[in-house]
Formats: structure tokens, C-alpha cells, sequence
């Protein structure tokens, strides 16, 4: 699960991919199971406000407002944001939390190369305005110049390389390096689609209004950042046109985002020979020499049409436009760490594209950005001072109840063979489960920050050491099974199928998703919820393709397949035909895989719920009945108001649903509230039981 928060955080170089496909699922969590001690909740608050309520709506009607119309009502979205409820609000409480943490080391001189000289140094460089806008486009001169100064191709891919590995995202593809699919416990070197300044190529072909607006606007930005460093309207023009022509030509052969999620139409390993010779328009021996990589025998080329296009590109464009297209990302990938001239334009841009009115304040800019770059580091110090060891050990009596409660319901499937299910259990077994912080930490010590270089030059530094470090560790090398693909003051979650990992981040283990104060109805319906979510992406419709050990592999009989699918159409059908504003509906193959989460995760956690309530039953309170507090309490994680754009901008990239349908898209196929509810035939949100998806 996801929320959006336009974090400026600079944890790799713009070109490095990190996986072979599209994959870590992001937030609802879950976690694993044996018998496990009770949640104590005799004492214990229900976590519940009825002031969130709006009860002038029908529970059956639209449950969404039932249940969060109030919180709704006296939470009006505000000119900084894109969307609020419980992500801001924890994100927001963290802004401030890891600002302080921060302050102890910026506010007073640090010890030359001691990490807090770094936190300190990096933080006080992007808070001096002063300095940045007396500096305006200075720092990226040489960079311009080398670009402009480029005589042919060949230099100009390596140039290309050279500039990637510090971050300026001047690649027209991504590489990198992670776990191969079908050989999981070694990395393999990866290449896949990039190059489009607007990311997703459905923005490039999309006829409503909103998208016509973002690639006006895209072009008018672009077009200013020209013409701020250095060039006439005509020339800036000019560079525009060329910058537009490349990326359409890119984005015609570029994977969408549901063929994205296509395991095997995104996996194609061959040799690095065999890629010299199946793609000789790239000059790959420079190229990966220039980005630091050492030699490797085998890659992986995740979708062949765009890189087969990039030869062209490279081959046919004249070298003038080709160097526009570089100095574009040159500028706009710094855009928003220079002058306010320039953090102005990038911020005009992004109210187009998510409706945001007003920027954040530059303190809180800077704390992003030192929490991105040096994200373990501030993560150590955050959970020293804000996550008790007790808060660890009741999430992994949740995990582990809840993994009973999917085994259990594994075991009750009628749709799956006793084959089938054996091998599900034994994946079930062998999840490795993450909560909190890594049990070892990111070593910073070959990481430079010099207050006497400019911040656009300390990023580039950062960039280049953490490209470094992360090829070091991962080219030409085993797994790492303990390194965590989240920082633990991020507030989600996700599931590695590659690791056959579960990981919940210290800081979204805190009000309103998990509350040690709250009894088990308000914690099996939040956290247990995101526990669930997580857990079942190990059995969505591509978590399911991979084994206990994370290789792609199929541990289906051909039956139980075809009733499995069968049931996930079900579930893609329905939610391709729910609307999230007028005319815009949920593409259902895109957000299969989340939307699979939401379902068994809901299931999964109520099950563990009623297990719990058989050991200690809770009353009723203020009316509402232990289960209905377990859906209400689903239902707030979600509260959020959202901008169109942003909705707009979610239902183009996201591989998730919007807020409001993880509630009133997610419910309807949950047999549990129904009886909780006593929701009937007639009520607007009524889904007969032979058309609910019953999966996990």
C-alpha cells in the first residue's frame, strides 16, 4: 500500500533500477504465525471516535461515508497537500520528530567525517537559500558544458553513463542489479524501460483533459528551464521539441503498466555477449564501465522493445537533439535543490500534475531529503528514541496469528487440491518476517559531505557513492537476505516475493494502524489489516508464481490454477467497472495484485480476530459490536480527502486503488461484513455471494 508524498529523497542514481520487474508491493502489511500470546485488551481503549462517523449515510449505501464521513467533513484538505489522513498525518509527525533528531547535529559543529558532521552539514546546505539562490544555475555549468561539448556518439553515450552515476538520470534505460527470478539466491544485473520525464507512458497517449494539461504543462516547463540557463525562447523551443520527440518516440514502445506486471514478458536473461550482439546500437562496454560496474556474465533485459528503440534513437537522432534531451535532465532532475527560481518552475509543474496549491516549507524539504539520502542513519536514531522493543514483540504475535488464520483458511479452500495446498503452506511457513528496523545497519562512512561544494555537487557525490556502494553489494553477489527495501521511518510496508519477506518500518507501527492502548478490534482492523494485506501478496497473482525460496516457479496443479484465476478475474472485473470520479474508473488488471491484498488481508485478519475473540470476548461499545469496530477501524486507515488531479494521477500510475475504494471497493467481497452490518439485498453496496471473489 502507498501513499504519495513528494519526498525529495535521493537514495540512488535516477538511472538504477533495482528490480527485474515492477514488484515490492508497498503497504498494507502482514506478517507470520504459531501460537502466540493473546493481545491484552481488558484495560484497553477501542481506539474507536464516533465523531469519524457519519451516520446519516447507510452503512449498506456507502460505507465509506458512514464510517469516515465525519472525520471527512472536519478534515478538509489543506493548500500543502495532495491528499491527507493517516499516512500525512504520521508522515507530518515524523517531518518533525526526524527535524529535531537532526538539529541535534546541525545546530553546533560535528567532528569532521563523523556521521553527524554529515546529517549536519547536508541538512544546513539545503536549508541556506541564501547561498543557493546567490549560486542559481552556477553548479550545473560544467555539467552543461561537458553535454554541449560532446563531438559524436559514441562519446556521447559514455558521457551519458558518466552523468547517470552521479544522478542526473541522463539515461534513456535503467540498470541495476537484484535478485534473479528464477535463481533467487544471486543478483543479476538488470536492464528495463526508462527515459520519459513524465514516467508513465500513458500520460505520452491519454486523450481526457487532465492529461492533456500535464504534457502542456510538462513542455512549458521544460521550455522555462531552458530559457533559465541560458537560452533564447527560439533555442528553448527548439530543445523542447527535440526533448518531446525522443520520449514519444520511447514511450510508443513502452510497457504499460499492467505488461509491466507480466513476470515472465518482463524476463529475458541472456549473456553479456549475447547482449552485445542482440543490441549492438549501445555501447554496454562503456556504459557499464562509466556507471562502475565490474565485469558480469549474465543480465537480464526486462522489456527488449524500448531498449531496441533506444538503439535507434542513439543512432538516428542528430547529436543536437540528443544533447537536449541530456541537458533537460540534467536541469530538471536538479530543478527542485537550486534556486527558487528553479524550485518554483518543478513546483509549477507538480500543481498540474496532483493539484497541489501551495509548496512545502524548505525545512521540510531538507529533512526529506537528508532522511532519503541517509536514510538508515536517521532511522537508527529514530527508533532508539521512538519505537519500544514491547511494540516489536506484539506485532509478532499478530504476524503469528494471523499466519495461523491463513493457514487455516488455506486448509478450508474447497477450490484448491490437497497438493496445492501443501505447497502454499509450506511458502506460509517459511516467510521471513522484518518489524521494526534491520538487525544490522547501512555502514556511511565512505559517504562525503563538503559544506565548501555546492548542494547540487554534494548530491552528485552522494549519488555516485551510493551507486558504488550499492553495485559493491550486489553485482556478482549472493542475496542479502537482511537487507530491508524500506528505511524504518517510512510509513508502509511491502512484501519481497524474490526474499519471501514480510516488512513492517518502525514508524507505521503507531495510531491509527497499530495502538499497543487499543483492544484487539481497533488493532486486528488496522495493522491486522495491513499484516493481512501483505501476507497475501505472497498468493496474489504474482506473488504465486514464486516459490518459499522466491525462485519463479510454478507449485500449482494445472486445476487449481485455472479455479485460482478464475476467482482473481473476478475480482479485476469488479473493480474495472468502479468509478472514482465522474467517468474515471479503476483499471482492475492494474491494481489486481493490491486489490488480491486488500481481499485476503481483510479475510485473513478477521479470522485471526474472531480467533482472538473466542479467548477474549469484547463487548459492545457505544452500540457497535466487537466486529463492526473491526471494519470501522479498516475504513479510518483510509480517510482521506484527495485532490482530482491526484486521484487522476493514481488511477494513471499506481498499482493501487484510490483510498475510497479500498473501503467501498474492498468491503462488498468480504463475506464478515455483511454479518456484521446485517447488509442486505437492496442496499446500494450489496454484491450477491456467488459474485464475490472468495480467494484466500
Amino acid at each position: 500500500m502507498q501513499p504519495s508524498f513528494q519526498a525529495e529523497e535521493m537514495m540512488l542514481p535516477s538511472g538504477l533500477i533495482t528490480t527485474n520487474m515492477n514488484y515490492k508491493i508497498l503497504l498494507f502489511a502482514s506478517l507470520l504465525c504459531s501460537s502466540a500470546p493473546a493481545l491484552a485488551q481488558n484495560s484497553q481503549s477501542t481506539g474507536y471516535d464516533r465523531s469519524n462517523l457519519d451516520t446519516s449515510v447507510r452503512p449498506g449505501d456507502n460505507f465509506y461515508e458512514f464510517a469516515v464521513g465525519g472525520w471527512l467533513k472536519s478534515h478538509p484538505l489543506d493548500a500543502q497537500h495532495t491528499e491527507n489522513g493517516a499516512f500525512i498525518d504520521l508522515y507530518e509527525l515524523n517531518q518533525t520528530r526526524i527535524r529535531n533528531l537532526i538539529l541535534e547535529y546541525a545546530s553546533k559543529p560535528q567532528k569532521k567525517g563523523s556521521l553527524g558532521q554529515k546529517i549536519g552539514d547536508l541538512y544546513n546546505l539545503a536549508m541556506d537559500s541564501v547561498r543557493l539562490n546567490k549560486e542559481g544555475w552556477d553548479p550545473l555549468k560544467p555539467d552543461l558544458t561537458r553535454i554541449n561539448n560532446i563531438k559524436d556518439r559514441r562519446e556521447y553515450q559514455l558521457v551519458m553513463a558518466q552523468l547517470d552515476r552521479c544522478g542526473a538520470g541522463t539515461l534513456m534505460f535503467g540498470i541495476g542489479a537484484d535478485a534473479d527470478l528464477r535463481n533467487a539466491s544471486m543478483n543479476l544485473v538488470s536492464i528495463g524501460q526508462g527515459g520519459l520525464g513524465l514516467g508513465i507512458r500513458d500520460y505520452y497517449f491519454k486523450q481526457d483533459e487532465q492529461s492533456k494539461k500535464i504534457r502542456a504543462a510538462y513542455k512549458a516547463y521544460l521550455k522555462k528551464l531552458f530559457m533559465m540557463t541560458g537560452d533564447d525562447e527560439a533555442a528553448a523551443q527548439k530543445k523542447v521539441d527535440a526533448v518531446w520527440n525522443i520520449e514519444m518516440q520511447i514511450a510508443k514502445v513502452s510497457y504499460d503498466r499492467v505488461k509491466l506486471r507480466d513476470i515472465d514478458a518482463n524476463y529475458h536473461k541472456l549473456s553479456y555477449d549475447q547482449l552485445v550482439t542482440d543490441y549492438p546500437g549501445i555501447d554496454w562496454g562503456n556504459t557499464f564501465l562509466a556507471e562502475g560496474f565490474p565485469p558480469f556474465e549474465s543480465v537480464c533485459v526486462g522489456e527488449p522493445e524500448p531498449i531496441h528503440e533506444v538503439e535507434k534513437i542513439l543512432m538516428d537522432t542528430p547529436l543536437d537533439d540528443l544533447k537536449a534531451y541530456a541537458e533537460a535532465k540534467v536541469i530538471s532532475n536538479a530543478a527542485s535543490h537550486l534556486s527558487d527560481d528553479f524550485r518554483k518552475a518543478d513546483f509549477d509543474f507538480s500543481r498540474v500534475m496532483t493539484g497541489v496549491k501551495e509548496d512545502r516549507p524548505r525545512w521540510k524539504r531538507a529533512v526529506s531529503l537528508v532522511s532519503g539520502t541517509l536514510g538508515e542513519a536517521i532511522g537508527k536514531l529514530y527508533v532508539e528514541k521512538y519505537f519500544p522493543a514491547s511494540s516489536k514483540q506484539m506485532m509478532l504475535d499478530l504476524v503469528h496469528n494471523l499466519q495461523t488464520a491463513l493457514s487455516e483458511r488455506i486448509n478450508e479452500a474447497t477450490w484448491m487440491g490437497a497438493a496445492t495446498k501443501a505447497k502454499a503452506q509450506d511458502k506460509l511457513k517459511n516467510y521471513i518476517i522484518k518489524i521494526g528496523y534491520p538487525d544490522k545497519w547501512k555502514d556511511y562512512s565512505g559517504l562525503q559531505v563538503n559544506d565548501s561544494l555546492s548542494l547540487y555537487d554534494n548530491l552528485a557525490a552522494i549519488s555516485r557513492w551510493a551507486s558504488d556502494d550499492y553495485i559493491a553489494r550486489h553485482v556478482n553477489k549472493p542475496v542479502d537476505k537482511s537487507e530491508w527495501g524500506m528505511t524504518p521511518q517510512t510509513i508502509n510496508a511491502y512484501y519481497n516475493p524474490t526474499t519471501n519477506e514480510i516488512c513492517f518500518p518502525a514508524a507505521i507501527l503507531q495510531p491509527p494502524f497499530f495502538d499497543p492502548k487499543a483492544d484487539a478490534a481497533a488493532n486486528y482492523g488496522a495493522i491486522g489489516g495491513v499484516i493481512g494485506h501483505e501476507m497475501s501478496h505472497g498468493f496474489d497473482d504474482q506473488g504465486s508464481q514464486f516459490d518459499k525460496n522466491g525462485n519463479e516457479k510454478n507449485w500449482w496443479t494445472k486445476a487449481d490454477k485455472a479455479n485460482f484465476d478464475k476467482r482473481t478475474k473476478v475480482l479485476a472485473d469488479y473493480f474495472s467497472n468502479f468509478e472514482v470520479l465522474p467517468g474515471v474508473k479503476i483499471n482492475g488488471k492494474q491494481t489486481l495484485g493490491e486489490n488480491i491484498g486488500d481481499n485476503g488481508g481483510l479475510n485473513i485478519s478477521y479470522r485471526a480476530f474472531q480467533n482472538e475473540m473466542k479467548k477474549a470476548p469484547l463487548k459492545t461499545v457505544d452500540g457497535f459490536t466487537p466486529d463492526q469496530r473491526f471494519f470501522l477501524s479498516w475504513a479510518r486507515v483510509w480517510a482521506s480527502n484527495m485532490t482530482p488531479q491526484f486521484i487522476q494521477l493514481l488511477i494513471t500510475s499506481d498499482v493501487h486503488s484510490p483510498n475510497m475504494a479500498r473501503v467501498n471497493g474492498a468491503l462488498p467481497q468480504i463475506d464478515g461484513w455483511y454479518d456484521a452490518f446485517h447488509i442486505k439485498r437492496g442496499d446500494k453496496m450489496y454484491l450477491p455471494k456467488s459474485k464475490r471473489a472468495h480467494i484466500w
